[in-house]
């Protein structure tokens, strides 16, 4: 089987079976970061949400009087709880990287902590662009990794301990590259530290016992420059927190 397939069709049922808990998640349910993807492209006519996990995004914008919103994921179970939550949203399961809409049907595209589980990262940002009529704003937000490889390696590592679906949290630059190369061009940028409560983290993707002892080890064991880049707090051994990188972009077609 091609690996990207089955790394997609793991991640549509691990997030399927916890659709429920990311409904009631604190990160994901609110935050400026979503309140900032809103502003940004909240009184689109039409607008899509890619990856939309349990529609917090689509139901935010749908909030801020979005004429209409398509929210897709590509776990079933994630468009059920999605279609329940924010019953005005309208719901399909679909890939990022292959999106089943017409060319320049949208006026907004957003995409909110989702896509360093894409396996083809470009590939989402082309269809993006694709589906976006001209002069239509793409509103994205995911988690960076920092440009120092040693950093950048202890990142992507505990994000793959605590959950294997994780492919690669990638760079600024990287996402820059992609967006200027499907046409897109960047209005405005920021990066922003999200703090994470450690037991949440884990409790979101149901990571086990024993992934969860792993994580611990690393963070004990984390590089130099570490404790500062992501601000881990410990206590008593044990990491308590910890602040992660996103990467905020409003990108106009």
């Amino acid at each position: 089987m091609d690996e990207g397939l089955d790394r997609k069709q793991s991640a549509a049922i691990l997030f399927g079976e916890q659709a429920e808990a990311y409904l009631e998640s604190r990160i994901h349910r609110e935050g400026r970061d979503l309140d900032q993807l809103v502003e940004w492209v909240g009184t689109a006519d039409r607008a899509l949400d890619v990856a939309t996990g349990a529609g917090h995004t689509a139901g935010a914008l749908l909030e801020a009087d979005a004429n209409s919103v398509v929210a897709t994921d590509i776990a079933p179970g994630m468009i059920t709880t999605t279609s329940r939550a924010f019953p005005d949203a309208a719901g399909a399961v679909c890939d990022a990287e292959k999106l089943p809409f017409t060319s320049e049907s949208f006026d907004a595209v957003t995409c909110r902590i989702a896509a360093h589980h894409f396996p083809d990262p470009q590939a989402f940002v082309q269809e993006v662009a694709r589906v976006l009529k001209p002069g239509g704003t793409f509103a994205f937000e995911d988690n960076i990794a920092p440009n120092n490889d040693t950093l950048d390696e202890f990142l992507n590592e505990i994000e793959r301990i605590r959950d294997p679906t994780h492919v690669r949290s990638h760079r600024v630059n990287d996402w820059f590259s992609w967006l200027t190369g499907a046409g897109l061009t960047i209005d405005a940028s920021r990066v922003v530290t999200k703090t994470l409560e450690f037991d949440e983290w884990v409790e979101n993707v149901n990571t086990p016992v024993d992934r969860r002892a792993r994580l611990q080890a690393a963070f004990s064991d984390h590089p130099l420059g570490a404790a500062e880049t992501f601000e881990i707090v410990e206590s008593d051994g044990n990491v308590e927190s910890f602040a992660n990188l996103k990467l905020l972009v409003k990108a106009t077609r």
